[in-house]
């Protein structure tokens, strides 16, 4: 449907019969639209000020979300004080303002503002709609967000074209939002009971939420026999790593996600930051059709970015037990699931493996390859402090490990992250051995922290995967088929020459220093870790990135 046409059925299925407002010439598509809609009453105040008041007066009253228009900075900046007094008695209200249209907003026409800036301080939240697209997702945020405790106003800034626009926009289903009581409980387990193929995805608020929460997660999963995804680019063990069940990380890609979950009829989303998309690809993260339970300790989580079914707020061990003790002996066919997916799995692992050993051999090592040594090498206790990007997603495939907190990564994206979070990671758990990978231009960015693991002599053995570029990058450009890629010629993307001697860099901070001169010995440095009584730095030469337009490539940064 049309732009306009979303906004006024979400509007409806949120509970909205009234619409208070004073229109300009922006609130013109909503105004026409509102013509063939004598169901949505438009409510006329004759300065915004009381038409706020009258929004909030009605939301008290009624127990439920108001709906306000206003029209451009004017109308918001006269409304700002109505807003405030809603947002200080917790009244729970959505403000559509109209904003000037897009297609001449350069120019600063008359009318025009910061609308986002003029509300934030009196509402909850405040957003600029920038594509028809993103209109009906921003729209459920904001009445979920403004009757969220504490509630309060919430506005939606829409440019007047963007509403006009003929194209044809997704209106997401309204996701209920429950506590973990036992009739939601048993509700949600009815949902996953009754599926053919359920899939689960663990996200970090699981492994944040410590054993006990990954416990009851597995418990779930066994007694649904469902596979388990890890969410992209987790951040620690949310789910064990060797289990029969596990299927790996669902890739930062919403076309590979919804490609993944298109196999399922059903899916278990727990403690999941909806999920966070790194390159851009058409359409949804969620296949359509998807009958979605998601479990998070956030009420903010919950429908976010896709529509569920049942989504329960509340402690994670708590609530996955609650799930746990509701599935079971309710799937007879969970032991049969689990068997054939577990020997699936197996297969899958052993041809990694097989690809990983078969590509051993001297540096510049595949990258694949130092992936596994550093997995084969690590102590059984050991903590992985990872930050690598591309070799990074090679290690992911070849850890097993069980126990939360063995490993951590940060998705944030910011660069130089990985050798202070080491130090400090080793400073906290004493008892255990750290191992840092790092590619070679994450290291770069933030160096200096060697200095503080030799002041302190913390005993982080530091793995630098070096291959001198910044691989990632020559990689997306490659799977775009751009220029770079045809002619082999990457701007601003190598280390060298002159080349990184991370040796030389390990001495200038104090720091012993050792390079891996093949796989095998990459193996045998890692495995030396849990005698480490200063830190230590291996150099792990891997091979250099081979332009390849048509396809996928490996590697680190």
């Amino acid at each position: 449907m049309r732009p306009i046409e979303a906004l006024l059925e979400i509007a409806r299925d949120e509970g909205v019969t009234r619409i208070f407002g004073n229109p300009g010439t922006t609130e013109l598509p909503l105004m026409d639209a509102l013509a063939e809609a004598p169901d949505l009453r438009y409510v006329l105040g004759l300065q915004e000020a009381s038409v706020v008041a009258m929004a909030d007066g009605y939301a008290r009253a009624a127990r439920r979300t108001s709906m306000v228009s206003l029209h451009v900075a004017a109308g918001v900046a006269n409304g700002l004080i109505g807003m405030l007094n809603a947002l200080r008695s917790r009244t729970p209200m959505v403000v559509v303002a109209g904003q000037q249209d897009r297609r001449h907003l350069v120019q600063d026409p008359m009318l025009s503002g910061d609308l986002v800036g003029l509300a934030s301080a009196a509402t909850k939240s405040a957003v600029e709609v920038q594509h028809a697209r993103d209109l009906p997702v921003l729209l459920r945020r904001a009445f979920a967000l403004a009757a969220r405790p504490p509630a309060g106003p919430v506005l939606v800034s829409v440019p007047m074209d963007l509403l006009e626009e003929d194209g044809d926009v997704a209106v997401p289903a309204r996701s209920p939002v429950t506590g973990p009581g036992p009739a939601d409980v048993a509700d949600a387990a009815a949902l996953l009971a009754g599926a053919e193929r359920p899939v689960v995805v663990a996200g970090d608020g699981v492994g944040r939420a410590g054993a006990g929460a990954v416990a009851e997660l597995v418990a779930v999963a066994e007694r649904l026999g469902a596979a388990v995804h890890h969410q992209p680019m987790n951040d620690g063990v949310d789910f064990p790593t060797g289990h029969p069940l596990y299927a790996g990380m669902l890739p930062p890609r919403n076309a590979v996600i919804r490609e993944a979950l298109a196999a399922h009829d059903a899916a278990l989303i727990a403690g999941c930051h909806a999920f966070t998309p790194h390159h851009y690809t058409p359409g949804p993260a969620v296949p359509e059709g998807l009958a979605i339970v998601q479990i998070d300790e956030d009420p903010a989580e919950i429908g976010r970015n896709f529509a569920v079914a049942h989504g329960l707020t509340g402690d994670l061990p708590g609530t996955l037990g609650a799930l746990a003790a509701a599935l079971d002996g309710r799937v007879p066919a969970a032991k049969e699931r689990a068997e054939r997916l577990g020997a699936a799995h197996a297969r899958a692992r052993a041809e990694t493996e097989k690809r990983a050993c078969a590509a051993y051999g001297p540096a510049p090592m595949d990258p694949g390859a130092a992936a596994h040594a550093v997995a084969a090498g690590l102590p059984g206790d050991a903590i992985v402090v990872e930050e690598a990007i591309t070799t990074g997603l090679r290690l992911r495939a070849v850890l097993r490990q069980d126990r939360p907190g063995s490993y951590v990564h940060t998705v944030g994206g910011g660069l130089g992250w990985g050798i202070g979070a080491a130090v400090g990671t080793r400073m906290a758990r004493g008892d255990r051995p750290v191992v840092a990978v790092l590619g070679d231009g994450c290291a770069m960015f933030g160096v200096q922290g060697l200095w503080s693991a030799a002041r302190y002599r913390v005993p982080v053995a530091f793995v630098v995967m070096n291959n001198g570029e910044y691989r990632t990058l020559k990689e997306t450009l490659d799977e775009g088929g751009g220029a770079s890629a045809e002619h082999g010629r990457y701007v601003g993307m190598d280390l060298a020459p002159p080349a990184l001697d991370w040796q030389a860099a390990a001495r200038l901070f104090g720091i012993a220093a050792a390079r891996a001169g093949s796989a095998a010995e990459l193996a045998e440095a890692v495995a030396s870790v849990r005698d480490l009584d200063a830190p230590l730095l291996i150099e792990a030469p891997v091979a250099g990135h081979v332009p390849s337009p048509r396809g996928r490539t490996a590697g680190s940064r």
